[in-house]
C-alpha cells in the first residue's frame, strides 16, 4: 500500500519558521515529490516540487523563503518555511508521482495534509 504522511504543521506567528516533512512508503518508484497548499475558497496551488534529477520549482510567492529538499533513499521530502506570512495559512499536502512496482503506469499520490496557520 502506498502512503504519504505529512507532519510539522502548526500555529506560528508572522516571521516565524516551520519545517514540514512527508514520508512516503510502499512499492513505488518516485519521480517527483512536491508540496501543495489549499486555503479555504481557493484552488490547490503548487508551493514547491523537486524532481529526481534534483531540479526544483517554487511558486513566486514563496521564492527566497521556502526550500524543498528530498531524501530519495528514504522517500522523504521536506519543506523549510521561513519568514512565514499570514497569506501562507493553508492546508499543506504532500504529493508523489511515481510508478507502482509491477506496473507500467504512473500514479499521483497525496497525503491527507497538515494545517499551517500564521498569525499576525
Amino acid at each position: 500500500q502506498v502512503q504519504l504522511v505529512e507532519s510539522g504543521g502548526g500555529l506560528v506567528q508572522a516571521g516565524g519558521s516551520l519545517r514540514l516533512s512527508c514520508a512516503a512508503s510502499g512499492y513505488i518508484s518516485i519521480n517527483v515529490m512536491g508540496w501543495y497548499r489549499q486555503a479555504p475558497g481557493k484552488q490547490r496551488e503548487l508551493v514547491a516540487r523537486i524532481f529526481n534529477g534534483g531540479s526544483t520549482n517554487y511558486a513566486d510567492s514563496v521564492k527566497g523563503r521556502f526550500t524543498i529538499s528530498r531524501d530519495g533513499a528514504k522517500m522523504t521530502v521536506y519543506l523549510q518555511m521561513n519568514n512565514l506570512k499570514p497569506e501562507d495559512t493553508a492546508v499543506y499536502s504532500c504529493s508523489a508521482l511515481g510508478v507502482v512496482a509491477g506496473t507500467p503506469y504512473t500514479t499521483d499520490y497525496w497525503g491527507r495534509g497538515t494545517q499551517v496557520t500564521v498569525s499576525s
